[in-house]
């Protein structure tokens, strides 16, 4: 099938509301149909301003954290607009892909 893959990038200590900005998109994705979601944190980074963003043995609070996201077209389309709708500043990659499941191989069965 196809479909995209969104990757967002934020901040451990950036919120959204009352969640961290990491768990508002994973939330969000999954509320608009994502197909799956993976939170990663990262050891460093850095942003659009070209300043660094690093996880430190005391204070983890500035540490990058990424969600990657598989979505059909329409549904990456909805959670985008949602998004800008809630007026949440944060950079993202799309790129179309081809997603599946090796069980859905044609001509295969689960036990091969």
């Amino acid at each position: 099938m196809k479909g995209y893959q969104v990757t967002f990038y934020t901040q451990q200590d950036r919120r959204h509301g009352s969640e961290t900005m990491a768990e508002w998109l994973l939330g969000l994705a999954q509320a608009h149909g994502a197909l799956g979601g993976t939170m990663f944190s990262a050891g460093e980074g850095f942003g659009h301003t070209g300043r660094f963003h690093s996880a430190h043995f005391f204070e983890l609070a500035d540490q990058p954290i990424g969600i990657v996201v598989v979505l059909d077209e329409a549904n990456c389309d909805h959670l985008l607009g949602a998004i800008r709708r809630e007026e949440a500043d944060v950079f993202y990659v799309k790129t179309q892909v081809e997603y599946g499941r090796t069980t859905d191989i044609p001509g295969r069965t689960a036990s091969d």
